[in-house]
Formats: structure tokens, sequence, C-alpha cells
């Protein structure tokens, strides 16, 4: 932060009778040429200035409190001469800082610190602690909770506010907690054996893999990345509210693959879900078909854990081709690169405008910003 000083070469101020010179005067509180205040910021006087006026910047420091050797370097520089303006520059502090410092100084020959007159703690250093172990066993717990808790362990009253001051000063602050799926031991360590197994894969090896997965576009989604301009106070008027049916409306089946260097034209299914023998028949067989003879007797299929995707008739015909599909662990994170395709296919369809209003606008949308997808990216990803 800093602050702007008017600084007059030969000023002679006279405050309540008394007499006195100054040569740093805050701007902040320069009203006229003819008035001021001085650096102590004591009442209005007059001002009689001889001679140019300079503008210095003086940078403030947020912390102003110094140490007991801090303020004797202070001090031994006031003694030699130096000016306080350059104080105030070399050491980043205020003017009113180094000016009650001196004067404490040649006042009373001492520069300690006297003792604060604001109002004494609520809480003692051992019921801080308390506070703080109590809320690291349970992170749950209201700050209402932690202050009976305490009350009935020290039988001190605090407020909850106090409580998350507290807190605040131990590094403790109320955030909403990630959320993840429950994970059993087999399911540790399945994951676990999976990353290690793949962890040292090379770049061809993970080229012979298709990643698959499908979703479901709708014009009624909402990704919570679309802004609009409006004025404060204005949030609820009709031009500003964006209607959203999350249990109606149409919605598009999109099964889409990707593989390093290429990928696979985007299937749209208009209604219905994915069964089994469509994965089969429409997506699978033909697609698979292509990217084999592409890759060779090396190709690996991953697809995750869905029914249709581990349905007895995708596995015979797998099977009956010599297709080796990838080991996908039950809950497993979305480690599936073409999370992120995914999207930026949302993205590209959210930024449209016009919006899509019938299904084949929306097929047709997503059909050409499939295709404009830049290769580059899914390679990066994978």
């Amino acid at each position: 932060m800093q602050i702007l000083y008017v600084k007059y070469v030969s000023v002679h101020v006279c405050v309540g009778g008394a007499s006195r010179e100054t040569d740093l005067i805050s701007a902040r509180k320069v009203r006229r040429i003819s008035f001021a205040s001085t650096p102590r910021r004591i009442s209005w006087c007059y001002l009689a200035a001889i001679g140019k006026i300079q503008i210095v910047t003086v940078k403030m420091s947020n912390h102003q409190r110094l140490d007991d050797g801090m303020r004797w370097r202070i001090v031994g520089r006031l003694e030699t001469g130096h000016s306080q303006v350059q104080i105030c520059r070399d050491f980043n502090l205020t003017p009113s800082v180094v000016c009650n410092l001196w004067k404490q100084f040649q006042d009373t020959g001492s520069i300690e610190r006297k003792p604060g007159k604001g109002r004494p703690r609520a809480t003692t250093a051992t019921e801080d602690r308390y506070l703080s172990i109590i809320a690291r066993r349970n992170r749950g717990a209201t700050a209402s909770q932690l202050s009976r808790d305490l009350y009935a362990a020290t039988g001190t009253r605090v407020s909850r506010v106090t409580v998350s001051k507290t807190l605040h000063e131990t590094g403790l602050f109320a955030r909403r907690p990630a959320v993840c799926v429950p994970l059993t031991s087999t399911n540790r360590r399945v994951r676990l054996a999976w990353c290690r197994e793949h962890r040292d894969w090379s770049i061809d090896q993970w080229a012979t893999v298709l990643f698959t997965d499908e979703s479901r576009f709708s014009p009624n989604t909402d990704s919570r990345r679309t802004f609009i301009w409006r004025e404060p106070g204005t949030r609820y008027l009709p031009s500003n509210v964006c209607e959203i049916d999350h249990y109606g409306g149409w919605g598009l089946m999109v099964w889409e693959g990707i593989m390093l260097h290429g990928r696979t034209p985007l299937h749209v299914f208009e209604r219905g879900t994915i069964t089994g023998v469509r994965y089969r028949d429409e997506i699978l067989e033909p697609y698979v078909r292509l990217f084999r003879g592409a890759v060779g007797p090396e190709f690996i299929l991953m697809n995750d854990n869905v029914r249709p995707h581990r349905a007895l008739l995708v596995d015979e015909f797998l099977e009956s081709g010599d297709i080796r599909r990838m080991d996908w662990p039950a809950r497993y994170p979305d480690l599936n690169p073409i999370e992120h395709v995914r999207d930026a296919l949302r993205r590209a369809i959210a930024t449209r405008n016009p919006p899509q209003r019938t299904i084949q606008e929306m097929k047709t949308t997503l059909l050409n910003e499939w295709d404009q997808l830049p290769q580059k990216m899914i390679n990066c990803l994978i």
C-alpha cells in the first residue's frame, strides 16, 4: 500500500499557541493549501509554507509492530542525523511510527513498547489449544458446539464468534469438505495394483489403447460455466434467470472413443440408453475392426464397468475377435483421458449461439464440434 505525502521544505506550524517545525504532512488531511495536519494526527492547524512543495511517496507496511533490535537501529540513525522520511523509505514504515518512537526516546530514554490497553482475551493459551485439538478431532463440529464443549470442560463461556476467531489464529477455517465415493479395502488394493502395473507403460503401449465412454447431452444441462452481465441486486429479474428442468426434456446419448493420433466417429443415440446389443452391433463391431486394422494385434479396448459393457454377448464378441480388454477396477476415479475431451466438447456446445432447440440441431452441432476438436489436445491428454 502506498500513501502520498506532501513534503514542505520549510514549514512553520502553529498549534494551540505553540510553534514548532515539521517537514512531512499527510496529503490525505490536506483540504486546502493553507490547511493540513501533522504526522501525529493532531487537530487541524494553520499552515504557513515557505519555499517549494515536494510530493513524495512512502510505502506503508501492513505490520507496524517493531522488535527491540529494529527500534534501536531507527533511534541510532536518527541520532546520527538521518531524516525521518529516509528512514520510512528504508524500513518500509509509516511516518507516525518513526515520529512516535523518536518522541518516546526523547521523553523517556526508552524504546520499550507500552502494554496494550485493549480488551483482554476471553480464553487462555491452554483453552485455545483445547479448542484446536477438539476441532481437529471432530472436524464437523460447529462453532456453537465447540463453545459448549469448552464450557463443559473448563467452565469458560465464549461466543461462537470468539471460537471462530481463535480457530482462525491456529490456521483452521470452515470450508466445504471434498466429496469422494466410499472405498473398501478391496477397492483400494485393486486400484493400487492397477496403478503399479501401468505406471511404467511407454507411449507405444498407450498408443494401442482405445479409450471409450458415453455421456448424455441435453439443452437443459447447466455446466455452471455460463456468466451473464447484470447490475447488483438484479439477480432474480426474468432477464437474468436461466430456466433449467433437471427432470424433464430431451437428450442425446453419445458414444465417443479416442486413441493416440486418432479418434472414432461420434455415435449419437437419439433416445433410450445404450444396451448391450446396441453397444456390440452399432459401436464395437465397426469401430474395433477399424482400429484393430490400423494398430495391429496389440489393440486394447478400454471401457468402464457399465452394464452394457460387461454383458455376456459383448464378452463373447470380444473373445471371438481375439480383442483384449483392459481391466478397469470398480469405483475407479476418472483417470480416463476422454473425460477431459468430453468436457471440452461440452464447453464448445455451451458457447454456441443461438443454443440448440431441437434434437437434429443438437446432433448436427455435436458432430461438427467433435470433428473440430484438435487432435493435438487428445495426444497431450493421453
